[in-house]
């Protein structure tokens, strides 16, 4: 059965559901998974790629993945406990769902920039400011807020201009190399390797 990765990202717009769905396949098919990619599936909010992934598992027919940001630090060892017991989210675990199923971009998708700045530099060119990004090699405890704040400045005098997260996010994703970012990125690493796995196993 065709894997189908439903990722928070997309917003509301067909051309950044687009973006969107190329940025995380580049980024997949790079990580050594052309031939054998999932359907990556943007669903704009949390909440709805929660919802659609619930459908998923219910009427069966794929195997489906939930991709969201952590939004905060993660503590609970199960990504599904940090949804259930995170406030606004406090989303229960699907019947059929177990924790392979659920993936989480720590604190955001951005953490995932930080692992290869080099990468990030590459995309901006001239003016970029590697030094006013964080500096901190464990970058699933950067921040949110310090996470954006860093990008901004860091962009600010690029002909690219200041980081935008609809305008840049995905086209950032598709040039970055995962096989960098999973080595400083647990998150990415676990994620890369379910898929390589074929999807999650038995529960």
């Amino acid at each position: 059965m065709k894997i189908k990765l439903y990722v928070e990202g997309g917003g509301d717009s067909k051309a950044l559901k687009r973006r969107c769905r190329r940025g995380f396949a580049k980024f997949v098919e790079k990580a050594g998974l052309k031939g054998r990619m999932p359907r990556v599936v943007p669903c704009g909010g949390r909440r709805s790629a929660y919802n659609d992934f619930k459908r998923a598992i219910e009427v069966g027919g794929s195997i489906p993945m939930l991709l969201v940001d952590a939004e905060e630090p993660v503590v609970a060892e199960s990504p599904w406990t940090h949804l259930r017991q995170r406030s606004g989210d406090e989303w229960v675990r699907p019947s059929g769902a177990h924790d392979d199923h659920c993936h989480l971009m720590v604190q955001i998708m951005e953490s995932w920039f930080l692992a290869d700045k080099p990468g990030v530099a590459a995309f901006y060119g001239s003016g970029f400011r590697s030094d006013r990004l964080p500096q901190n090699p464990n970058v699933e405890q950067i921040g949110k807020a310090d996470v954006l704040r860093g990008l901004g400045g860091a962009t600010r005098d690029t002909k690219k201009k200041k980081y935008s997260k609809g305008v840049h996010s995905f086209e950032i994703l598709g040039e970055i190399d995962p096989i960098v970012v999973e080595k400083a990125a647990p998150s990415a690493k676990r994620l890369l390797k379910t898929l390589r796995a074929g999807g999650p196993g038995p529960g």
